[in-house]
């Protein structure tokens, strides 16, 4: 599953640089999926097809975030994921919505990095 931050982030950014698959932005910032990774085009739902560096808008405007689509709970980099770890509130937890199982996650980094 996904991670998440919360509302009760207090925006100290340690979690960002710690992120393998640089899926953690800044509130406010745009993202793209080629930040951190070997992506450069992306097949969207409707059948087009983005390049990945694309900007996309912010999910949060007020609190750091993490992208769903590029969090893979830094399976194949770590034991856990490392943002939660290392969050003094501990505002980074499971994102719910977003369940994954090992196998899509290992298959989520692979795809992101080019393996």
């Amino acid at each position: 599953m996904a991670i998440m931050i919360t509302d009760e982030c207090i925006n100290c950014g340690a979690c960002e640089p710690e992120c393998p698959n640089t899926a953690i932005y800044e509130g406010g910032v745009e993202w793209n999926y080629a930040g951190g990774t070997a992506l450069k085009e992306i097949p969207m739902e409707d059948g087009s097809v983005v390049d990945a560096k694309t900007p996309m808008e912010p999910v949060s405007n007020e609190f750091y975030y993490i992208v769903t689509n590029k969090c893979t709970e830094c399976t194949g980099f770590h034991e856990e994921p490392q943002c939660a770890a290392v969050c003094p509130v501990d505002c980074c937890v499971e994102d719910p919505d977003n369940v994954e199982t090992e196998d899509e996650l290992v298959a989520k980094k692979a795809w992101l990095h080019g393996e």
